[in-house]
């Protein structure tokens, strides 16, 4: 049990709620979803409009937005976790009936992410969407 806590403290500490973008490129996901930021990037190379560019600015504002009231979220019951982990001995239900409180925010917080990519891919057309992924291989 000692092992699950230290897991679910290490893995809060890795969860990034900040703009959310596509996993490392060894990844499968990653190489089917494209981040904000690179759609930003190749912009005019893909024939991104004005109205696309609303719609994804529109996309990262609400995420953001929904991001920063997970962290808050997040940051809390992660304290409170702490706080139950700190005595000498430790009331194990109620510190696993926390980290599940944890684990459940983090675990919104991916879905969160996810679906902000999903909503970036579906305002791509099927050919920005081709040269996009072509242009991701691509040094600066």
């Amino acid at each position: 049990m000692r092992a699950l806590i230290i897991a679910a403290l290490c893995l809060l500490s890795a969860v990034a709620v900040g703009e959310p973008s596509a996993p490392a490129s060894g990844d499968a996901l990653a190489q089917q979803l494209f981040p904000p930021e690179l759609v930003m990037k190749y912009r005019q190379d893909i024939g991104f409009d004005d109205a696309q560019s609303k719609q994804l600015k529109d996309l990262v504002v609400h995420a953001q937005s929904h991001f920063l009231d997970l962290q808050w979220d997040l940051q809390s019951e992660a304290g409170k976790l702490a706080d139950m982990l700190r005595p000498a001995r430790v009331d194990e239900s109620a510190a696993i009936a926390q980290a599940d409180r944890v684990l459940a925010l983090e675990r919104q917080v991916k879905e969160a992410q996810l679906t902000l990519l999903i909503r970036i891919k579906n305002l791509l057309s099927t050919a920005q969407q081709d040269k996009l992924a072509a242009l991701r291989g691509r040094t600066p």
